[in-house]
């Protein structure tokens, strides 16, 4: 109750600085890299893996973001893995959410074969795909890590047959606002227990959302002929959207948005756009219908440069960067 109250009010004083809240607007959010970035020493222990993932679910769930998560089943040690992951599943899908495949590693297709990738996917999918059918419900969702779809016209198309083979549908995503490099300065800033900093951390992430959303709303609308399209939304699951998210939530909220499911989305007309964009680059798919129109991308802003520059430095330096002018 008490987040819910929160997210109002800061919907309704929000709302007051964003006129275009009167948009029809959607959104399905999905978060990356189940079931947590974490260090192996969390992601091993099992009681600190449940209390992770218990804590972001219970977060999320009176939201009612309806989001869907993608799962790298090779992120859970093998000793626990059996024992832990399938609980730790439950815990999402109990808590009203959908589950993909984000392959078993996070393999990059840029260093492998499109058949040592297929395989990989297809290690991530037994436990995903039991959780899932425990509840009567089917994998059918398939996330590309790093958004790397193949940076060969011969890769591409190996991973795009094999997926459909396999049955999945690709989830893309639309607004990708850097929120992994954001996560990992934050996680940084608990390693040296600055609350101040992982303040100052989080309020330059739910600004920089705005930014970048202030950038992609006609962005997008260019694609449409005015008419704004279901967006997905990439976060993941860590602990900066563990304490930021419900304020990322009511940004959107303020905007207009309704939050759909990632199916509800993917029914809006643009998501049958032709896609010919094959570069070694993971990118929002309106870039890649955009190049696939024939016109230049036009790229979305950058985190703070003092994010960008924490997030290539050693814990120890980060308070330096931080003050730094």
């Amino acid at each position: 109750m008490a987040i819910r109250i929160l997210i109002c009010g800061l919907a309704a004083v929000a709302a007051l600085a964003f006129p275009a809240a009167a948009q029809d607007r959607r959104i399905a959010v999905t978060f990356d890299d189940l079931p947590y970035q974490a260090s192996e020493t969390a992601l091993c222990d099992p009681a600190e893996l449940m209390r992770l993932t218990t804590d972001f679910v219970a977060m999320l769930k009176p939201l009612d973001t309806q989001g869907t998560a993608f799962v790298n089943e090779g992120r859970v040690c093998e000793p626990t893995r059996i024992s832990t992951l399938p609980t730790a599943l439950g815990v999402w899908l109990d808590g009203g959410l959908d589950l993909g495949n984000h392959s078993f590693s996070h393999i990059n297709i840029h260093r492998t074969t499109a058949e040592a990738y297929l395989a990989d996917v297809d290690a991530g999918a037994p436990t995903t795909r039991a959780a899932l059918e425990t509840r009567g419900r089917t994998l059918r969702w398939f996330r590309h890590p790093y958004l790397f779809t193949g940076e060969t016209q011969e890769k591409h198309d190996a991973i795009a047959a094999g997926l459909a083979q396999r049955g999945y549908t690709v989830a893309p995503v639309t607004i990708d606002n850097n929120d992994w490099m954001f996560g990992d300065v934050y996680r940084k800033a608990e390693q040296l227990g600055d609350e101040a900093l992982k303040r100052r951390i989080g309020e330059a992430y739910v600004a920089h959302m705005t930014t970048v959303l202030d950038f992609f709303e006609p962005y997008s609308a260019e694609l449409t002929g005015g008419r704004e399209p279901a967006q997905i939304l990439l976060l993941h699951a860590n602990s900066l959207n563990q304490d930021w998210y419900p304020q990322i939530h009511a940004l959107y909220l303020a905007r207009g948005y309704r939050f759909v499911t990632l199916e509800q989305a993917l029914s809006d007309p643009i998501y049958a756009h032709e896609d010919r964009y094959v570069r070694a680059n993971g990118i929002s798919w309106l870039h890649r219908w955009t190049s696939t129109e024939g016109r230049p991308i036009r790229w979305e802003p950058e985190p703070p440069a003092w994010i960008v520059a924490a997030n290539k430095a050693p814990a120890d330096q980060l308070a330096a960067i931080a003050s730094a002018p």
